[in-house]
């Protein structure tokens, strides 16, 4: 057990952040930030291939929240995190990149085909196809926003947790 500097609350000797502060550990010979001297904008990856790595330069989001706001917009994040430099070049932020992507693009193509589908059948049965179709709809709705939200978590977790049938499609595209 070490230690927060900040804080001095105890944390496990393999932690990259304090619990209690957010405070982020500093690895011993992992890339400092570069000195004023330097040309350009700063992008020393502290750890980049590990998940959880601190990240310092123009943005200054740790790997793992930087993961998981690949999922915050969907689509427009997961595309802006396979593009943004310092975050690009990180095998663990590019993989919850593209499951967003994927995710998000499944989402949608769910919600046109059941959109379709409840047209057909509000054609052939009537209109009482909407008082199924209302509190159905609300309840996936809500089950994909949970979902969503776990997502999230598990991305800010350090969790490289991939989803059934999208998640080694997205770890073959990152790879």
């Amino acid at each position: 057990m070490t230690s927060c500097t900040k804080c001095g609350a105890a944390m496990a000797n393999d932690s990259a952040f304090c619990g209690s502060c957010g405070q982020s550990v500093s690895v011993p010979g992992a890339a400092s930030a570069p000195s004023a001297s330097t040309s350009g904008p700063a992008t020393a990856v502290a750890g980049a291939g590990a998940p959880g790595g601190t990240v310092t330069g123009g943005t200054g989001l740790t790997i793992n929240l930087a993961a998981a706001l690949s999922y915050a917009l969907g689509l427009i994040t997961g595309i802006l995190f396979l593009v943004l430099e310092p975050y690009k070049n990180n095998k663990f932020v590019r993989f919850h990149a593209m499951q967003s992507i994927i995710f998000s693009a499944a989402c949608i193509v769910f919600a046109i085909v059941w959109s379709i589908v409840v047209g057909v059948l509000i054609d052939a049965a009537g209109f009482w196809v909407l008082t199924i179709d209302v509190p159905l709809r609300l309840l996936i709705g809500l089950g994909i926003f949970f979902f969503w939200l776990y997502l999230m978590f598990q991305a800010y977790s350090n969790r490289e947790y991939q989803i059934p049938f999208i998640g080694p499609i997205a770890a073959r595209q990152t790879r």
